[in-house]
């Protein structure tokens, strides 16, 4: 028996992805005109689960305009109420706030997960402190609300944050995870007939909700 369900929806393409930007508070200018449309689709597809399998109990999303757009989207189309948690803000970048990746990334020789102990920038995180805030936060979360389901609308940071606590994955571990744009990711809390209870990933960076419909055939 499923009892607590986490559903994690990232965030649409976003104007500081396509300009290869890093997208902290000062340059989040928010969702493309693609990024709204991606973000829709998926939430028509939530919505049908909403109605007709389990719906969900509860919305959260981060402060981030791309992420606050994207709950919005799903707020309204889902009839949920918002929450903003600052849990579940993205990594905190310091003076790469607005440069381009390819020169942050070429001055702290590589990205955030390069070098786990490392800041990145002046005044940013380590890779490893972020994983701790958001996993200590995403425990919280777990705790409160047991027997839900709750849908995030989230930043990829946090979807390999869930999978990093969930899979108890060891700090720094040098392993990915590709987490698209508007893709769905589930993990649920299964509890069987002998009273054992563990976490299973359900899905995983699913955009089949972004494919292009098919052609109606033609009599």
């Amino acid at each position: 028996m499923i009892t607590t369900e986490f559903v994690f929806l990232r965030h649409g393409e976003a104007a500081c992805n396509v300009a290869g930007l890093v997208g902290g508070p000062a340059t989040c200018t928010g969702l493309t005109a693609l990024g709204h449309s991606q973000v829709e689709r998926a939430a028509h597809r939530l919505l049908a689960e909403h109605r007709n399998h389990r719906p969900f109990t509860h919305l959260y999303t981060g402060p981030r305009l791309r992420l606050r757009q994207t709950g919005e989207t799903l707020s309204r189309t889902l009839a949920l109420p918002l929450v903003i948690a600052s849990g579940l803000d993205g990594p905190i970048h310091g003076a790469a706030d607005g440069k381009p990746w390819r020169e942050v990334k070429a001055a702290a020789d590589g990205g955030p997960h390069a070098h786990p102990d490392t800041p990145w920038a002046e005044g940013a995180d380590t890779w490893n402190g972020f994983l701790y805030r958001a996993t200590s936060f995403l425990r919280e979360l777990i705790e409160r609300h047991a027997g839900d389901r709750i849908l995030f609308a989230a930043h990829g940071e946090t979807v390999i944050a869930a999978h990093t606590l969930l899979l108890d994955l060891a700090p720094g571990i040098q392993t990915g995870f590709t987490v698209s744009h508007a893709s769905l990711t589930a993990w649920q809390r299964h509890h069987n007939r002998l009273g054992q209870q563990r976490w299973i990933l359900d899905r995983h960076n699913d955009t089949a909700h972004l494919s292009p419909s098919p052609a109606p055939d033609t009599p």
